[in-house]
């Protein structure tokens, strides 16, 4: 396994889908990705906490007019999405390997068009709290850095995190807000292309029930 992973992020420092430390522009990116690194002016759409990119790389082939951005701090599963994307020809597709907490130094104020947030890990402790991705330090740090009227989902299977982050994100003032209890069988559905994760499928499977809301701040 460890000969594997060194294979993998070897790979990764030669990707030119892949921003990590070392690369020169991974400490020049913050307001340049439509410039520098997809050279074009199309909605820059993030997905955090990516995993291997199934959001990431499943969108970009529904929408080649947008970009789209997975951070995850794991090199290996980033090279899972990097290779997808290289095998199916999506240049609309990048990948950075960062911490999500430290976003605002990749991406400038009002940068992104929409932000996907895909079963994170609910940290269920209290004292965890403030470690969970939607707690209000970072629902902050999102309103900055989208767009006016861009998009924020968050997909979870836990319904603990799924009541504790609907608290969260109504607190807000928003232009738009729509939420299912049961996205399968939920008109909503719909907005997700058939596109599911693997950690998704495997609880499923076992029958956990997904649930979803999207939001403009």
């Amino acid at each position: 396994m460890a000969r594997k992973k060194l294979i993998q992020f070897e790979a990764n420092q030669h990707a030119d889908n892949i921003l990590q430390p070392g690369k020169p522009l991974f400490d020049n990116v913050k307001g340049n990705w439509h410039k520098d690194f997809f050279k074009n002016n199309n909605p820059l759409v993030v997905e955090l906490a990516c995993g291997r990119g199934e959001y990431t790389t499943g969108l970009a082939k529904v929408f080649p007019e947008k970009n789209f951005v997975g951070v995850d701090i794991k090199g290996n599963r980033i090279w899972t999405g990097s290779q997808v994307a290289i095998k199916n020809n999506l240049p609309n597709v990048g990948f950075l390997r960062t911490q999500i907490q430290s976003l605002e130094n990749f991406f400038a104020e009002g940068e992104i068009a929409e932000i996907w947030l895909t079963f994170p890990d609910p940290r269920p402790k209290g004292r965890d709290e403030h470690r969970r991705l939607t707690h209000e330090r970072f629902l902050n740090m999102y309103r900055r850095l989208l767009q006016k009227d861009g998009f924020f989902n968050f997909k979870t299977d836990n319904a603990g995190l799924f009541a504790y982050s609907l608290a969260e994100i109504l607190r807000y003032p928003l232009s738009y807000f729509t939420y299912t209890h049961h996205l399968y069988k939920s008109p909503l559905n719909e907005l997700h292309y058939g596109i599911s994760t693997n950690y998704e499928e495997k609880f499923v499977s076992k029958g956990h029930i997904v649930q979803y809301f999207k939001a403009s701040f």
